[in-house]
């Protein structure tokens, strides 16, 4: 087993429920709470109807994506459902009870899913564990919410997750392919959605420092112990890039909205 981290540097102590709250209807209006609603309409994310599970890792994207649809449930003209869930792939007892005081002292009420399987997947393949350990999580949480009678699951992606993913998959995977707002899961028929795809995680950051959140990192032994990462060499590179010209990272994410397949290569469909 491994402990948690704290991903961001925090001092002082966590602000009120209600402070937390007030700031993202004020402070981050504009440039969190606008976005995610925008989002939300855009690609017309949640109906009449829908019971939405949200993954929640600990981590400071997660958790502000359960205050936002906390303050979205508000309004009583939308007619959904939603409960946070979160899939415990081992935690040690300290780091599940930091966990839950996290979500207490936010006001997040959390179903936790106990499982074994960092334990599983380190065991079955001990040199490279990452993809057979999502592959798992995935699995067994589509499972439990298709059980649980839930028709949709909401991711906490950002947008630069949107476009860090973008180059990964050109400059690693050589396809064109990115994180779409809205998809159907692979297997089974729940529906993945990712209201916070206009959200930068720069605004996310300033948000969990200015209300003193100590979001955790996934806790994950193999990712700690990287010095590098794919997504972290991205991440350099676009910062770089950005500097030297500002704006590239919204062009890239509209780019992959404006593609004209007669300019393309290859093109599949399904």
């Amino acid at each position: 087993m491994v402990k948690l981290s704290l991903s961001l540097d925090i001092s002082g102590e966590i602000k009120s429920v209600e402070e937390i709250e007030e700031s993202i209807r004020t402070k981050y209006r504009k440039v969190i709470w606008s976005r995610f609603i925008k989002a939300i309409h855009d690609f017309n994310l949640i109906e009449d109807g829908d019971k939405i599970a949200l993954a929640i890792s600990g981590g400071k994207d997660s958790l502000l994506m359960a205050k936002l649809f906390q303050e979205l449930k508000k309004d009583k003209s939308k007619k959904f459902e939603f409960c946070a869930i979160n899939l415990n792939p081992g935690f040690e007892e300290e780091d599940l009870k930091q966990f839950k005081e996290n979500l207490k002292n936010m006001g997040i009420d959390c179903e936790i899913i106990d499982t074994n399987i960092w334990q599983v997947s380190n065991k079955m393949a001990p040199d490279s564990p990452c993809f057979l350990c999502a592959k798992m999580r995935r699995g067994i949480l589509y499972k439990e919410l298709e059980k649980m009678g839930y028709n949709k699951i909401a991711l906490g992606h950002h947008f630069d997750d949107v476009v860090e993913t973008t180059l990964i998959n050109m400059f690693f995977a050589g396809t064109v392919k990115t994180m779409l707002p809205k998809v159907q899961s692979e297997s089974g028929n729940l529906s993945l959605i990712r209201p916070m795809v206009y959200v930068h995680e720069e605004d996310i950051i300033n948000f969990t420092k200015s209300n003193n959140i100590r979001a955790m990192s996934c806790g994950c032994r193999v990712e700690q112990n990287k010095v590098t990462s794919k997504r972290k060499e991205i991440k350099r590179l676009l910062k770089d890039l950005e500097e030297k010209n500002p704006g590239i990272k919204k062009r890239i994410f509209s780019a992959m909205k404006n593609i004209n397949l007669d300019y393309v290569y290859g093109y599949t469909k399904k």
